[in-house]
């Protein structure tokens, strides 16, 4: 009995010790998988891209990938901006064609294959042996890249003839980006790169969404060695709709050239000014309509220095790859959201409008400007260094007056100004759906109580000069936007430029809806600011000689409001001024917003805004009627000259004529509405009435009456003043 207990313990040690063993063996196996796991997670995650492109390298007949098409980008109406259009890149598969080699001419296929690729694409047969010797084994090798379906056509028809013996050639499909405008709208659209990558625009910041899912086809042999085909079919990307208006960029980019065109080398050798930019946008949703600048670009050659017009020929030949990488980001680069500037006048409104709304100031407050503040140690001069005399709180805008302003901020106070200047969302980014906006906010002063550490503190002396919009920077989306606040009602809506989002069939993915993100002041508030720009350009000289400083920009017809601006530009030496005009229209229920900045323009007095108001003027002449905004006022009196000047510009001909009736007809003649001869009619003395020959002379009509047209004369009208 003690022996079998032996045993049996003996027994059961032997099967414990087993059972131990295989669990070590299973925990050592189930971590070595778990370990192959981990790696092949981190191998997919850190080269995954790289292996596949390896695999694509060498893939063959049997395995094609089918690429997707990129989104395209509509104007607002649905003009395609940016579209993705098939090609194809002809492929050489020299291992295939190998295998369909026969020393029988009858049943060789390498032969007429590379015969063909002679005959149909023009291809050198000397390479084509070379590449079929030193790529023996490859199954991919690139001949041509983009052709067309023009292109193709005639040799897939060869393919599908097997008489032909066309093997181990196949044609791969692709996208190529297409910009039918090619410079227009540059900056807001963008380019994209290899692999469908936006740069700039909304090819950038609306990339992923443009972009789609590659699919797959490729063959295999089903359990009856048959071969069958298997395609997983490409996902194509949404399409983006934007609030661009095609025909307000061509608008607002044609004047722009205009304009530079007109003032170069005017003054200095050079363009008509370093930069000049507009922004056009609906002040009730914040849809950007239209946005340009001089920097344009072809869109389809991106890279090309001499296509945009940076270098000649020869000068590009000796570019460094850095000097032509600089050359090129400063002209891709976005002026109205990546560059920063002192607004100067522009500005005012806000300025006012804060004060309003605080109860600082009242409608009908009025202010003695004598031409200068002095402020703690300096002394600061108004616009009009002799002094605008008693001003009202309108006449602070209407005759642009700094040094109302000062005492109108000094009344507003620091906090409250530096609270404003963010509910107005100075300082801070739009959030615009754009890439590249510029930061502010550590170029603006603050208040002692609120200002974050990394800002400077706001002053007496700052206060003073922020108050007519210098030493502080914004940019020109922030300008337009925070504008528009002032006169839609006191809503502030975040710009965008994109308003819907398409699927590929073209049915909407998504509606992109105005954000109205605060209200800084109120519609009574708002009202009066658009009263008092109004006036700003058709108000009346006042009673001590100050005149209106928009009044170049009007428009005949139109009632219309508007702020200019002059701000210069650091080291303060009155050399280089950056000059500018925002205006609206209509006058009480505003549609549109129009914003120009000219930076230093081509002229010896770069200080006048008039250079803006021109741009402005000729923008809106023709926006206008387009946008179905109609003339609703009488002409002024001081315009009527100009319009009847712009209306024997148009109608040449009709004034010629015009010109030529005033002269006098002799006596006793007519002009012969038919022929338009001079008949010398018959003298009624000479005229025997009582002949009734047929042939004699037919009584005269006593009732004709030679009726002369007024011709107006053209005048010179009389320069029109600016701030």
């Amino acid at each position: 009995m003690a022996e079998y207990r032996r045993r049996m313990s003996k027994r059961k040690r032997a099967t414990l010790k087993v059972k131990r063993k295989l669990a070590l063996t299973f925990s050592v196996i189930v971590l070595a998988l778990a370990g192959i796991m981990i790696r092949l997670v981190y191998i997919n995650r850190v080269s995954g891209d790289q292996y596949t492109m390896k695999v694509l390298a060498q893939q063959d007949t049997n395995s094609i990938t089918l690429p997707y098409k990129r989104g395209d980008i509509y104007d607002r109406n649905g003009t395609v901006l940016a579209t993705s259009e098939k090609v194809y890149n002809l492929i050489l598969d020299p291992g295939v064609l190998w295998e369909y080699h026969s020393e029988d001419a009858a049943k060789d296929c390498v032969e007429p294959t590379l015969q063909a690729l002679v005959n149909y694409f023009g291809q050198d047969r000397t390479e084509l042996d070379r590449i079929m010797q030193e790529n023996a084994t490859s199954h991919y090798v690139v001949l041509e890249k983009h052709l067309t379906k023009d292109e193709v056509e005639e040799f897939e028809a060869a393919m599908d003839d097997s008489a032909n013996r066309i093997e181990g050639v196949w044609l791969e499909e692709d996208y190529i980006r297409r910009y039918p405008y090619n410079t227009l709208a540059c900056n807001v659209i963008g380019y994209t790169v290899s692999g469908n990558v936006g740069q700039y625009g909304i090819e950038q910041e609306y990339s992923e969404t443009l972009n789609g899912e590659n699919g797959r086809s490729y063959n295999y042999l089903n359990e009856d060695l048959e071969q069958e085909k298997s395609v997983r079919a490409a996902t194509d990307g949404n399409s983006v709709v934007s609030t661009i208006d095609i025909t307000l960029q061509q608008i607002v980019e044609n004047a722009i050239a205009e304009f530079q065109e007109k003032y170069t080398d005017a003054y200095r050798e050079g363009d008509g000014s370093k930069t000049a930019a507009a922004i056009m946008m609906d002040p009730n949703t914040g849809e950007i309509l239209a946005m340009a600048s001089n920097r344009t670009y072809d869109l389809n050659n991106p890279y090309d220095v001499v296509i945009n017009g940076l270098y000649t020929e020869e000068e590009a030949a000796n570019l460094s790859d850095e000097e032509r990488l600089n050359a090129l980001n400063e002209l891709w680069r976005n002026f109205c959201i990546s560059d920063t500037y002192e607004p100067g006048s522009t500005a005012k409104p806000i300025t006012v409008a804060a004060a309003l709304e605080t109860g600082a100031v009242h409608d009908g407050d009025t202010f003695l400007c004598d031409g200068n503040q002095t402020v703690g140690s300096h002394t600061i001069w108004c616009s009009k260094k002799v002094g605008h005399g008693i001003i009202d709180l309108q006449g602070s805008l209407m005759f642009s007056c700094n040094d109302a302003l000062m005492q109108i901020a000094a009344k507003l106070g620091e906090e409250n100004f530096s609270k404003y200047q963010n509910m107005f969302n100075l300082g801070l980014r739009t959030g615009i759906d754009l890439p590249g906006e510029a930061r502010t906010d550590s170029l603006l002063y603050y208040s002692a109580d609120t200002a974050p550490s990394e800002n400077l503190v706001m002053g007496a002396t700052d206060l003073a000069t922020n108050s007519f919009g210098q030493n502080y920077n914004v940019t020109m989306v922030q300008m337009a936007a925070a504008f528009s606040a002032c006169i839609n009602g006191g809503y502030y809506y975040q710009p965008h430029v994109v308003k819907k989002i398409l699927d590929s069939n073209g049915g909407t993915v998504q509606n992109i809806e105005p954000v109205v993100l605060r209200e800084p002041i109120s519609a009574k508030t708002s009202s009066l600011i658009r009263q008092y720009l109004y006036n700003t350009m058709y108000g009346a000289a006042d009673a001590n000689g100050n005149n209106a400083t928009g009044r170049a920009a009007r428009i005949a017809g139109y009632a219309m409001g508007g702020k200019t601006g002059t701000a210069e530009k650091i080291p303060r030496d009155k050399t280089n001024y950056l000059v500018s005009f925002i205006g609206f229209a209509p006058a009480e229920n505003p549609e549109v917003v129009l914003y120009v900045v000219v930076d230093e323009p081509n002229a010896e007095k770069q200080s006048s805004s008039s250079f803006a108001m021109e741009i402005w003027k000729n923008i809106m002449e023709e926006a206008l009627p387009y946008l179905n905004i109609y003339p609703t006022e009488e002409i002024p009196a001081d315009m009527v000259d100009e319009v009847e000047a712009a209306q024997e510009e148009e109608n040449p001909e009709e004034t010629a004529a015009e010109e030529e009736e005033e002269e006098p007809l002799e006596e006793g003649t007519l002009v012969d509405p038919q022929t338009g001869e001079t008949v010398q009619m018959p003298d009624p003395e000479s005229v025997d009435e009582e002949d009734d020959s047929v042939l004699g002379d037919t009584p005269v009509n006593q009732n004709l009456v030679d009726v002369q047209p007024e011709v107006a004369t053209e005048e010179d009208p009389n320069a029109d003043p600016t701030e």
